[in-house]
C-alpha cells in the first residue's frame, strides 16, 4: 500500500507540471492567433515548432558546434577543478594563498570576460571552450574542496592511528566521502555549460547556436530565436540528467533503495 502511494505521488509530481506546461502553450497559441499578434513581436508555438522542420539542417549544424564546445569545456573544467582541489588538499599553503582569490573572482561576470577571450584567441572554438571552462570550473572546485574539508575529524584521526599515509587517507577516505559534494558542483556547472557556450558565441563567433540566435534576432525572426532557446534548455537539461544518472551509478550503494 505504501509503495503504491509513493508511485502515485511520483506520477503526480510529473503530471502536474506537464499539464501546467501544456495549458500555458495552449493559452499562448490562443492569444497570439486571436489577437493577431505579429510574429516579430511574439510568434505562436506552432510557428516555433515549424522552425524545427523547415530550418532543421541549420539548427542541427549550429547546435552540434555549441554542443562540442560545451562538452569539451565541461570535461576540461572537471579535470582542472579536480586536479587543483587535490593539490589544495595535499598542500594547504596553496589553498590559503589562492582559494580566497578564487572565491572573489567569482564576482566577476563571465560575460565581461568573453570579449577579451575573443580578442586574445580569435573567433574560433577555443575562446568558447575557455569560457565554458571558466564558468563551470568554480562551482566544481568550491564544492569539491568543501567536501574534502567537511569530513568528520574522527574518521581522519582513525586513519592516523592506523598510520595511513596522506595518499591512502585521500584515496580510501577523503575522495569517497567528498564525491557527494563533487557531484553537487557538477550538477550546478552542468546547468551553465551549454548556456556559457551560447553566450560566448553570441558575443563573437562565426558559427554556433549563439550566432544563429544573433542573426535571427537581427532579422526579427523571433520564431528562430525561440526555437534555438528551446534547444539550449533541452541540452542543459540533458547535461543535468546525465550528471544525475552518473551520480547514481557511482554512488549506487547510497541510492540502491531508490
Amino acid at each position: 500500500m505504501k509503495i503504491n502511494l509513493e508511485i502515485t505521488d511520483k506520477i503526480k509530481n510529473y503530471i502536474y507540471p506537464i499539464i501546467t506546461f501544456i495549458t500555458i502553450i495552449l493559452v499562448w497559441q490562443f492569444i497570439v492567433v486571436n489577437k493577431s499578434i505579429p510574429s516579430y513581436i511574439l510568434p505562436s508555438p506552432s510557428k516555433i515548432l515549424k522552425i524545427f522542420i523547415v530550418d532543421w539542417q541549420n539548427l542541427q549544424i549550429n547546435t552540434f558546434i555549441t554542443l562540442k564546445e560545451s562538452v569539451l569545456g565541461f570535461i576540461l573544467s572537471i579535470l582542472l577543478a579536480s586536479f587543483i582541489g587535490v593539490i589544495m588538499d595535499f598542500i594547504p599553503i596553496i589553498k590559503k594563498c589562492f582559494y580566497p582569490i578564487m572565491l572573489v573572482s567569482q564576482m566577476i561576470p563571465t560575460i565581461t570576460i568573453a570579449p577579451l577571450l575573443i580578442i586574445w584567441f580569435g573567433f574560433g572554438t577555443l575562446p568558447k571552450i575557455i569560457m565554458v571552462m571558466m564558468t563551470c570550473f568554480f562551482p566544481i572546485l568550491i564544492n569539491f574542496v568543501d567536501g574534502l574539508e567537511n569530513i568528520d575529524k574522527d574518521y581522519i584521526n582513525l586513519f592516523k592511528t592506523m598510520n595511513a599515509s596522506k595518499l591512502n587517507t585521500f584515496i580510501h577516505l577523503k575522495l569517497p566521502m567528498s564525491l557527494e559534494s563533487l557531484f553537487t558542483g557538477l550538477k550546478i556547472s552542468a546547468t551553465y555549460a551549454f548556456v556559457a557556450a551560447t553566450v560566448a558565441e553570441w558575443l563573437g563567433g562565426s558559427i554556433g547556436l549563439g550566432v544563429y540566435m544573433v542573426r535571427a534576432k537581427s532579422s526579427y525572426a523571433l520564431d528562430k530565436v525561440f526555437a534555438s532557446t528551446i534547444l539550449v534548455i533541452i541540452f542543459s537539461l540533458i547535461f543535468v540528467i546525465a550528471i544525475d544518472i552518473l551520480k547514481k551509478i557511482i554512488l549506487r550503494h547510497k541510492y540502491k533503495g531508490e
